[in-house]
């Protein structure tokens, strides 16, 4: 796990400073060719330089064991910064759309060879920065925000490499603006889903859990009677946590402690909960809902 964590980190300063020197790079070029989706490329690489460290910031901080004060540990930063890199890309992607429609009605001259051998460039750099980070973001919401970054800086510069070819053999100038507009879409488009999913989480909604299908298994257990006020959630994208109100006999501690390990073996094989809390009661709740918010089950016991 140590030495994971260390190559993580080496990937994470790596593609930081390849970004950085690609953003000052295109910068440059993008100024000098007049390329308006050479310079979205460019504020592109450095808002994935921004969300690179805040992303490895977060994901040192969600490492963190839990405290007194965090009992469920830092996860949640992790969570949060994949929002905030989200809303960053849809933001810069939203003015460069706006951009790219003026470039429509005003077109610029725009230096082809200029633009085509700092894409060429930029493309190779950012196909490394994207391979360097595509193991990681297979399991981890933040940074999958980051690889998304890079991914789109990697599609962009083949759009801005195409533009450019397109320029210098046709001086077709609206091609320009016309591949910022699809890139800054696409972009959008791959970022809102990492909204919603952090949003969902964030606001504890309930994972994609059948609670019938639960409850019936859950019944399967000879001494469950009842299933009620059953609740989940999720700390962030992998763990899920469920509470749970059972009905049984009235047993001794030692047997209900039996029945708690094969409740707790049903949730993890069958739906991947990896923390339930259970409260059993004999007779009390028998008769409410599966599902039943804790303001109305006070008043209702």
């Amino acid at each position: 796990m140590e030495e994971h964590k260390i190559h993580t980190g080496k990937r994470f300063l790596l593609v930081t400073l390849l970004n950085i020197i690609i953003t000052l790079f295109e910068l440059v070029g993008g100024l000098l060719s007049g390329s308006l989706s050479l310079l979205s490329d460019a504020f592109h690489n450095f808002s994935d330089a921004f969300s690179i460290i805040l992303s490895y910031i977060a994901n040192r901080i969600g490492k963190r064991s839990p405290t007194v004060k965090n009992t469920y540990g830092f996860r949640r930063a992790e969570i949060l910064t994949a929002l905030l890199n989200s809303i960053l890309l849809i933001v810069i992607s939203a003015f460069l759309l706006i951009e790219a429609i003026k470039r429509f009605t005003h077109p610029e001259e725009v230096q082809g060879g200029v633009m085509f051998i700092v894409a060429v460039i930029s493309f190779a750099a950012n196909l490394l920065s994207t391979i360097l980070m595509n193991h990681d973001s297979k399991h981890n919401l933040n940074i999958r925000a980051t690889y998304l970054h890079l991914l789109s800086d990697a599609l962009a510069s083949i759009g801005v490499i195409i533009s450019a070819a397109l320029i210098i053999l046709f001086n077709i100038k609206w091609i320009d603006p016309l591949m910022t507009l699809l890139v800054s879409f696409y972009i959008i488009y791959e970022s809102l889903p990492i909204v919603h999913k952090t949003f969902t989480i964030l606001m504890e909604a309930s994972p994609k859990l059948n609670f019938e299908d639960i409850k019936k298994d859950l019944l399967t257990i000879p001494e469950i009677t009842g299933v009620h006020h059953l609740h989940a959630w999720l700390i962030d994208e992998n763990e899920i946590i469920l509470s749970v109100h059972v009905n049984m006999p009235d047993l001794p501690l030692s047997q209900t402690e039996c029945v708690y390990l094969k409740i707790e073996n049903i949730l993890k094989q069958n739906y991947n909960v990896s923390h339930v809390t259970i409260q059993a009661e004999c007779n009390r709740g028998r008769n409410t809902g599966l599902l039943l918010d804790e303001e109305k089950s006070f008043h209702s016991n």
